[in-house]
């Protein structure tokens, strides 16, 4: 999972919902079925639904410039050490793995591997290399590339990295080994359930990269002063020109691999500009005077563009597979020591719960367009998603009797909280400034904390300041922020592992500091090493209920993932795990 900006998580493919089995890929393909949105009263229908079982895709015209957007700069061009949705949205489509996600059914494809056989009861695995496939610089690629990938970049421990993480069970690896120029064998310590699913992590080409990681400089490889030639992936786009603040700029890979039903070589579109536009409101008026393709929208935003008459369509694309949390810095030595031992109560993160006028943000916020969650699960997820999660429905007076308990009270009559030995209540809340919904939140979890007693500084920052303080410098006392979803469980290891790197209240741990942690790292290596798909999910359920229960993430709600969109582009399919075969996309600038 990465740290999520505002409204990328549609065009990251994201890694970690529906869970299956390696053996036997079973998930869960049901229709997905949503309850009513908080507010949705007589609106009727809204926006256009995507049905990928009736998509068809026209013969494409090559040719044509497609303009997007995205909030942030990003932080690195080095996918392996990115853990932020502005780097993964520069580049992500530069690179390629192994398997990629059908999103059709959900299932696995392949991607640089064209198939694969597992033998040993699961254990030894052999991916059969596509023989077409070249770098950016004309290079071939081998199984050299993807040995070296994996042994020397994800799995050495010189190089902190998520993908490690989701493939550590039990503390061991895959090994990885050669056995001719283009089948690669994996073998697995144990069983891992989620192996197709993590072999979409990027490859990278080892004549290009095998420098810096020998030098031991690949913490500083590609960073973003790179220049953009020296970016050398095998994806449908290669970046081209990069300008901090203003756009970055794709042309076409010519020699990409993919071709379409009539032999035509993809993608279709030539060049891609996508702007960098921290502010909300002026994406908004980029798309209002046709200079942006696509915009991904607010709840408030629908009443206006849905009456408009622009030549674009809305779809709808249900429920977030995430929602925005509120998340305690627990790390010692990071913050006050009492404000540490306050934030590890669990009393206090009740009350805090029982503070968030979770619906009556629904209503404000996401202008009724959503849905209320209490637990890491969104109704998007039916397989995950249970209503006997522990829910903390907003209740002042029950949260001012939650902080009576933890000793807090107003000791000197100024109407804030105190601890027992004299600490005001005072907590610095941070977000990034270039999410409304989040300021938003931010003012109103403000005034309701206030009500009770705790003061609150609210300060939104910039996106990758926010990220720094996060990830490296842990210089927070709270923040509210969002993580992308992924298809697999398992891709949400560097999250909830006390391990983890994403593991934000109390990151790195050496081992787990407190019994409920430990019960969580012990569900999610057995879910890793479970074959059978109906077990796998109960395992998964029981660590997002004890989630739900401790409350170290105090989820808010969900908005209804809603994307604008140009009608000049065809074969269009978006939904809320990314677009459908996005290369197929073309511009006919005659449509109407």
């Amino acid at each position: 999972m990465n740290i999520k900006g505002f409204s990328e998580e549609r065009r990251i493919l994201l890694k970690c919902v529906l869970g299956v089995g390696a053996l036997s890929l079973t998930p869960f393909c049901g229709a997905l079925i949503y309850p009513e949105p908080e507010g949705k009263g007589n609106r009727g229908e809204i926006g256009r639904k995507v049905d990928l079982n009736s998509a068809s895709f026209l013969p494409g015209i090559y040719g044509g410039t497609l303009y997007s957007s995205t909030s942030s700069d990003p932080k690195t061009f080095n996918l392996v050490l990115a853990n932020e949705t502005s780097s993964t949205d520069a580049v992500g489509e530069l690179f390629e793995g192994l398997t990629d996600v059908d999103l059709k059914t959900l299932k696995p494809k392949g991607c640089l591997s064209k198939r694969w056989e597992f033998k040993d009861g699961g254990l030894r695995w052999i991916f059969k290399l596509r023989r077409n496939v070249r770098w950016f610089d004309g290079r071939l690629f081998t199984a050299d590339d993807v040995v070296f990938t994996f042994n020397r970049i994800y799995f050495n421990e010189k190089i902190p990295n998520s993908t490690r993480d989701s493939f550590l069970v039990d503390g061991k690896l895959p090994k990885v080994r050669k056995i001719d120029g283009f089948t690669v064998e994996f073998l697995l310590p144990v069983p891992f359930a989620p192996l197709l699913y993590s072999l979409s992590a990027p490859i990278f080409p080892k004549h290009v990269v095998e420098v810096a990681v020998e030098s031991g400089k690949f913490m500083e490889f590609w960073n973003v002063s790179t220049p953009p030639e020296k970016l050398v992936g095998t994806g449908p786009y290669r970046l081209v020109k990069y300008l901090p603040g203003q756009y970055l700029i794709y042309e076409r890979n010519r020699k990409y691999w993919k071709v379409d039903n009539y032999g035509k070589r993809l993608p279709y579109v030539d060049k891609k500009v996508k702007f960098i536009v921290p502010d909300k409101n002026t994406e908004l008026l980029k798309f209002k005077v046709d200079e942006i393709d696509f915009y991904s929208m607010r709840g408030n935003d629908y009443p206006a563009l849905s009456k408009g008459k622009g030549d674009y369509t809305i779809y709808n694309l249900g429920p977030s597979l995430t929602a925005d949390f509120i998340s305690f810095n627990q790390k010692r030595g990071t913050i006050p020591e009492w404000k540490v031992k306050l934030f590890r109560n669990r009393l206090f993160r009740w009350a805090i719960s029982h503070s968030v006028d979770r619906k009556g943000i629904v209503l404000t916020v996401y202008n009724g367009l959503g849905y209320p969650v209490y637990s890491p699960v969104t109704p998007a997820n039916r397989l995950y998603w249970d209503e006997n999660y522990p829910k903390f429905p907003y209740n002042l007076r029950k949260a001012k009797e939650l902080l009576e308990k933890v000793g807090l009270r107003d000791r000197n009559g100024d109407g804030w909280l105190e601890t027992p030995d004299g600490h005001r209540v005072e907590i610095n809340l941070l977000t990034n400034s270039n999410n409304p919904a989040r300021v938003q939140i931010g003012a109103i979890l403000k005034y309701d904390l206030k009500r009770i007693g705790i003061k609150v500084n609210f300060q939104p920052l910039d996106f990758n300041n926010l990220v720094e303080k996060l990830l490296h410098t842990h210089d927070f006392d709270a923040v509210i922020i969002g993580l992308t979803g992924s298809i697999d469980p398992n891709g949400g290891k560097n999250v909830w592992m006390s391990s983890g790197q994403l593991h934000l209240w109390n990151p790195n741990q050496k081992k787990p500091e407190t019994d409920w942690e430990a019960e969580v790292d012990r569900l999610f290596e057995l879910g890793a090493k479970t074959l059978d798909f109906k077990k796998r999910v109960e395992i998964y359920k029981k660590a997002y209920w004890i989630v739900s229960y401790e409350q170290p993430l105090i989820y808010i709600a969900a908005p209804i993932v809603l994307e604008a969109a140009r009608n000049r582009v065809k074969n269009f399919y978006p939904t809320v795990w990314g677009t459908y075969e996005p290369e197929r996309i073309f511009i006919n600038e005659k449509s109407v």
